[in-house]
């Protein structure tokens, strides 16, 4: 099943960015373009998702595999390096909402900042030069018009940074901590399983998947109920959370 959804996902949003790109005329659409930058913002974000699953080793057995398809969504979603976004998410599993999180802002919680310090740590000068030359070529050799790939592109994968920061980072790991949210540094979002899957594949229910990492995000959605009956045991330790990348 983690094969099955990541090839539907990785297709979607190749299949919808083709059309996007090369098909769709953005002059004249009214407002239809708008469909396809929240339809692709949501394909994007299950790029991350599925490459987020392959890091916990919750794609498939065979680790070869499991890390082609989380380097290819990374890839895709905006060259990010699988290995260095690993590393990090090792980190973030094992130090949750301290100072030693990478993900975590400390010194300041207000959206935007924290935003900001989340980019700046993850972005790098290669891959900012290895998109720039993928937009040129797309504009200068398959000519692409520049509308298009500013609207359907770049702002799609924007907007989904935004949301998986907010469902992944902000949202669950933001100050204060409660006694509830202990030993993770984590909330969770309110059962609606319909609004789950909407707002960010049940990433929301992120207490449910620190206590539960190797679950993948199809099946997150069972955690939750476990949760909320007081049945949920806690399968966390690094061995269980993050398998060994593949090569190591």
């Amino acid at each position: 099943m983690g094969i099955f959804w990541a090839f539907i996902i990785i297709s979607l949003w190749t299949m919808n960015l083709v059309y996007s790109l090369f098909l769709f005329d953005l002059v004249g659409s009214g407002f239809w373009w708008i469909i396809l930058v929240v339809t692709q913002t949501y394909l994007f974000t299950g790029l991350f998702i599925t490459a987020h699953d392959s890091m916990h080793g919750s794609i498939c057995k065979n680790r070869k595999l499991n890390s082609f398809i989380g380097r290819l969504s990374l890839v895709l979603f905006a060259a990010f390096s699988y290995s260095r976004v690993y590393k990090e998410h090792i980190a973030h599993h094992r130090y949750p909402g301290t100072e030693k999180d990478p993900d975590f802002s400390p010194q300041n919680q207000r959206f935007f900042p924290w935003l900001g310090r989340f980019l700046i740590h993850y972005i790098t000068p290669i891959q900012i030069g290895f998109m720039a030359a993928v937009f040129m070529v797309m504009q200068y050799v398959l000519k692409v018009p520049v509308p298009n790939l500013l609207l359907l592109w770049i702002l799609p994968a924007l907007l989904s940074t935004v949301q998986l920061f907010m469902f992944g980072t902000y949202l669950p790991h933001r100050r204060p901590h409660n006694p509830e949210m202990k030993p993770h540094n984590a909330r969770t979002q309110k059962k609606n399983h319909i609004l789950a899957m909407l707002s960010c594949y049940f990433f929301g229910y992120h207490f449910e998947h620190h206590v539960s990492p190797r679950t993948p995000w199809w099946k997150l959605y069972a955690v939750k109920q476990e949760y909320e009956a007081g049945t949920l045991v806690d399968h966390t330790g690094l061995s269980n959370s993050m398998p060994k990348e593949e090569g190591e």
